[in-house]
């Protein structure tokens, strides 16, 4: 019976390896390709748009088969993780030359979501987290790590809700869980379009240890031994870059949900969904990826420590008092590559020489970022100076070894410099001197033969040989050279002496390439062994590019210090400024308003039109907060501020598609989350809380929420309405205080005046908001009857003693008078007997030029 294609050695060895993998892409490597079989080749050609073959193809059972290059694969990688597959990377492990039997391969790496390496341009500035989730006792324990950084951090969990939250604050796209996260709640975060990871194998390393040195917590330790043993099988190598697990509290920053920082727009535009336009896109003015990262963290996490907060602050200010230092810093900062990313590529053992040489430039910025800092009369700056490590011996081990012109690939020589090694100087001298015996033995057998083109060429396949074309054969004296080649138009031979001299230059070039490799491995383990020390100066270096970005932005928006204090509750902004709509609009157009809440008063009631500014306003408020609590001055010309300890939002009408939530539903959440996690020291912004159900239902909900929060919370509270009745309680709540923003009337068009001013607005404007939209005149006229009637005898809805259809024009359009028919128009006689003419004539009997004299008589006669 004969071998069918599943029986051959290679598909056993490949059907075996993909046992382990079934739920990744194997990416199976034959020769130069990677290939993909059976499923994984159908599915793969169309996500990748790959031509489907076959293996086989006259086999009874073809195998369907399709390959990417093995130089182009990281491409198709890349696509596939973006879609959110798994991709295992299979190699061959031992020399083919050597094998008996199949060449044995294994999977070297598993590439997921959560374990990308390879971070391009685009995604510099954002981390790649892997999160891994547990459940211990009554409370759930959650740890994430970038791979490409290194950085580990852990946080004890009281409810679901805080974990989703958690992980949609991370932004992480892969979650591993264990056998104690119920099937309902793995459902729940891959609605949320999470990749949900199970790693069931967990053993000690010395990686976990390393890692978990200063996590105390049982639970922070079974969820980080979860992660790491995740990361080492899918890796599958050391990963002596993992940092120290920190562990922090979500308690110990400004917390705010996710609801709450997609309604701020602190990273993704709600418009538009892209980071331009949001307050991530206005501070950024780090000018290296490290900074760009950790300015993401501190917004995600901005501080409650008055300390610290005045510490950045002080930064800040001597930056922006220091001109020409700041310059000289930025110009160095400029110059500075993701020692993170690269420090992870170097453990990771995926660097290349030219890694070493970013690493060697940007480590040959930090005597003068020292040097200027040690300059500045300021306490922490100097500090930071005094403590910055120069890593002056990495400098100097790349600066001997490493050629700055170095190829991509480290296994094509070329890469260490000469001098570095003395056994690597003498295969290069024999190379150098082999080419220049070639070159006289070229000379001296052109004089000898006097054949002016005979030449002394290499091949990889035939080695050197002497090559004369067929023209000059008969010049070659009989028995000088032995044939090696025949070639259309030439004849190729070698001599003994020649022969001689190719195996000592191909054996330097071969020992040459094998021990510059040996060489570059050996440089970048001993800078693998320095590690810790790079990511400790990444941590700095970031942290003095977005201080040194806060100073750039503050001083070019004419920000101010602002005052910060925990024991008062008081807000004094004076006309404060929202920092990415001024950014947006022409210079100086944008209306500054002043926020004013000290004791007495703990909300404003805000009234006023559509379109007049009401969200702008409360938005604004929340942004300078976070802007304050980050430590980066703020749009105002003064400002003093508490500490905030969370901050919730409504803004907005949006429903929950995923759990099929309505805008009311998401709206009655959002509030309820406020009312039972907000305390005296939190600050609430609520737009038109209320508005998605009836109206007595709204106007209702929205005055008992007031009153609970005036009453039982006691939070600074920014609260807009449309509904006037609000405006009421100001009469018997003596915290309350109502505002409106400006609007008048000019020749029946409204004027948005943008301004907040004191009291209630005298009316809503919608009517004229309506017009402004475009709405027909009928709607808006007949709308401006309904609010008559409605408004009508005092706050009365309507007057008791008629029928609700005889008050409200709506329902009346039966007794309205029908609009009068008007008479068709008068069409004059001659108009009229063309129509007649142009009626009756048949094109189908009328040459081209008999049609074009028809239609100029027409013309003639209109005219």
């Amino acid at each position: 019976m004969p071998q069918t294609t599943k029986d051959t050695p290679m598909m056993q060895q490949y059907l075996a390896i993909k046992k382990d993998y079934q739920d990744a892409f194997l990416f199976y490597r034959i020769g130069d390709f990677y290939e993909l079989f059976n499923d994984d080749a159908i599915k793969g050609s169309q996500i990748l748009e790959l031509t489907l073959t076959a293996r086989n193809k006259s086999a009874q059972d073809p195998i369907p088969m399709c390959g990417v290059p093995h130089h182009a694969a990281q491409n198709y990688i890349d696509i596939l993780i973006d879609k959110g597959y798994k991709v295992a990377i299979c190699e061959q492990v031992e020399d083919p030359k050597l094998a008996q039997g199949m060449v044995k391969r294994e999977v070297i790496q598993l590439i997921t979501p959560g374990t990308m390496m390879d971070q391009n341009a685009t995604t510099a500035k954002q981390n790649n987290y892997l999160t891994a989730l547990t459940r211990f006792d009554a409370i759930y324990a959650l740890a994430y790590s970038d791979l490409t950084t290194g950085e580990v951090r852990t946080t004890t969990l009281h409810t679901f809700n805080e974990v989703v939250n958690e992980v949609l604050n991370l932004n992480t796209k892969e979650v591993v869980v264990d056998e104690k996260v119920s099937s309902e709640e793995r459902q729940q975060l891959q609605t949320l379009g999470l990749m949900i990871s199970e790693n069931k194998k967990i053993s000690d390393s010395s990686e976990f240890h390393f890692v978990a040195q200063k996590t105390k917590r049982p639970g922070e330790l079974a969820v980080l031994k979860i992660l790491v043993n995740y990361l080492l099988s899918t890796q599958k190598r050391s990963l002596s870059h993992l940092q120290q697990a920190e562990s922090y509290e979500i308690d110990q920053y400004l917390r705010m949900n996710h609801s709450a920082k997609s309604n701020l727009e602190l990273f993704e535009s709600l418009r538009t969904g892209k980071r331009e336009g949001t307050l991530l896109w206005l501070l950024d003015k780090t000018k290296t990826a490290m900074g760009g990262r950790l300015l993401k963290q501190w917004l995600n996490r901005p501080l409650l420590n008055e300390a610290q907060l005045n510490q950045r602050q002080e930064v800040v200010a001597t930056l922006i008092d220091h001109y020409f230092e700041r310059v000289t810093l930025q110009q160095a900062l400029q110059k500075v590559y993701d020692l993170e990313r690269l420090a992870g590529r170097i453990a990771f053992g995926s660097a290349n020489g030219r890694d070493l040489i970013q690493l060697f430039n940007s480590l040959s910025q930090i005597p003068t970022i020292k040097s200027v800092l040690q300059g500045l009369p300021e306490p922490t700056l100097q500090k930071i100076g005094r403590d910055l490590d120069e890593l002056a011996d990495i400098r100097d081990l790349i600066d001997a070894a490493i050629n700055e012109e170095t190829p991509v690939s480290i296994t094509d020589g070329n890469v260490i410099k000469t001098g570095f090694n003395a056994q690597l100087d003498q295969y290069r001298s024999a190379m150098t001197d082999g080419q220049s015996w070639l070159a006289q033995m070229e000379a001296d057998e052109r004089k000898a033969t006097g054949i002016s083109t005979l030449k002394v060429g290499y091949n990889r396949v035939f080695g050197y040989y002497i090559e004369v074309t067929n023209a000059n054969k008969k010049l070659v004296p009989t028995d000088r050279y032995q044939r090696k080649q025949t070639l259309t138009n030439a004849e190729r031979y070698i001599t003994p002496e020649l022969k001689d001299r190719e195996s000592l230059i191909l054996q330097a070039r071969e020992k040459s390439t094998e021990l510059e490799y040996q060489l570059f491995v050996e440089v970048r383990d001993q800078i693998k062994d320095q590690t810790g020390r790079i990511q400790d100066l990444a941590k700095q270096i970031a942290t003095l590019d977005v201080l040194q970005g806060f100073a750039v932005l503050s001083e070019a928006g004419r920000y101010v210090r602002p005052e910060l204090s925990t024991k008062s509750q008081d807000i004094e902004l004076i006309n404060g400024r929202h920092p990415v709509v001024e950014k947006v609009l022409p210079a100086n157009t944008y209306i500054p308003n002043s926020v004013i809440m000290k004791a007495d008063t703990n909300i404003l009631l805000i009234t006023g039109p559509n379109m007049s500014g009401k969200s702008t306003y409360m938005r604004q408020l929340g942004l300078i907060v976070i802007m304050a609590q980050v430590g980066c001055f703020v749009p105002a010309e003064s400002a003093k501020l508490p500490i905030f300890d969370q901050i919730f939002t409504r803004i907005g009408a949006a429903d929950d598609l995923i759990s099929g939530e309505s805008t009311f539903m998401v709206e009655m959440k959002e509030a309820n989350d406020a009312l039972l996690n907000g305390t005296s020291h939190s600050l609430l912004l609520f737009d038109e809380l209320g508005r998605g159900t009836a109206t007595y239902d709204g106007i209702a909900l929205a005055d008992a929420i007031i009153e609970y929060i005036h009453d039982h919370l006691g939070a600074k509270t920014l609260f807009s309405t449309h509904y006037h009745e609000l405006t009421q309680l100001s009469e018997r709540l003596e915290k309350l205080e109502n505002v409106h923003v400006g609007a008048t009337e000019e020749n029946g068009k409204l004027i948005f005046l943008h301004q907040v001013l004191p009291g209630p607005a005298d009316k809503s404007y919608g009517i004229h908001v309506a017009k402004l939209a475009g709405l027909p005149s009928q709607v808006t006229k007949h709308a401006a009857q309904v609010l008559h009637v409605l408004e009508a005898d005092g706050n009365e809805l309507v007057n008791e003693d008629l029928p609700l259809t005889e008050q409200l024009p709506l329902f009346t359009i039966a007794d309205k008078p029908a609009p009068e028919k008007q008479a068709p128009p008068q069409i004059p006689t001659e108009v009229q007997t063309l129509i007649d003419q142009i009626k009756t004539t048949n094109l189908l009997q009328l040459t081209p030029i008999d049609a074009m004299n028809l239609i100029n008589e027409w013309q003639k006669s209109l005219n």
